[in-house]
């Protein structure tokens, strides 16, 4: 885990956190078991990908995968809150962002848990390039109203859908998470939401 281990600091640039020369850096918000974020990997090995994940069985999950063969000199983990990676980065820095069936945090007293938050996408804002995209999923109708109203009231974000397909299915290059998988066998409704960083 050192070897891959991100570590926050301030002034560093994203890409000088990976040994080999690449093209762009992501950032996953939560990563879970890993499926997602291994499969980004050997699909895009010329960009690096951060990952945060605090629950220990989640990123040994990962490990486990890397160690059976999985790309691992484009992967960074992070195992505290994602806020530190956001905060260290210098501005316009990522040029993709995933955010995939966060805690819904349901109770309206921990709401003020939930990941997308207005001074959270400010953040956001800062460290991700023009043009770059945030994709965000979920199957609880009461975070996915929470966060379309935030991300569509922010002026640095647009919601890229054209139409329903846009979000009902997701595309090519976005893999099934276990948990995705979990909610679909239990009746739920998967909603997949692509955003775009608008021009400075």
């Amino acid at each position: 885990m050192p070897r891959i281990a991100f570590k926050p600091e301030q002034g560093r640039g994203a890409k000088a956190h990976f040994p080999s020369p690449i093209s762009e850096v992501w950032l996953e918000i939560g990563f879970g078991g890993g499926e997602h974020l291994i499969w980004q990997s050997q699909a895009h090995p010329d960009i690096g990908i951060i990952g945060a994940e605090p629950y220990v069985s989640g990123v040994a999950k990962l490990l486990s995968k890397i160690a059976l063969g999985g790309a691992a000199d484009n992967i960074r983990l992070y195992m505290e809150d994602a806020r530190d990676i956001i905060a260290s980065l210098p501005d316009a820095s990522l040029s993709r962002v995933f955010i995939l069936f966060p805690d819904p945090w349901p109770k309206t007293r921990h709401h003020k848990r939930r990941f997308i938050q207005l001074k959270m996408l400010n953040e956001l804002a800062r460290v991700m390039r023009d043009g770059a995209e945030l994709r965000f999923a979920t199957d609880d109708n009461g975070y996915l109203v929470w966060a379309l109203e935030r991300l569509m009231a922010h002026p640095s974000f647009f919601w890229t859908a054209e139409s329903p397909s846009d979000w009902r299915e997701r595309p090519d290059d976005w893999p099934e998470t276990r948990y995705e998988m979990k909610a679909i066998r239990a009746g739920s409704t998967c909603v997949y939401l692509r955003f775009r960083r608008t021009g400075r």
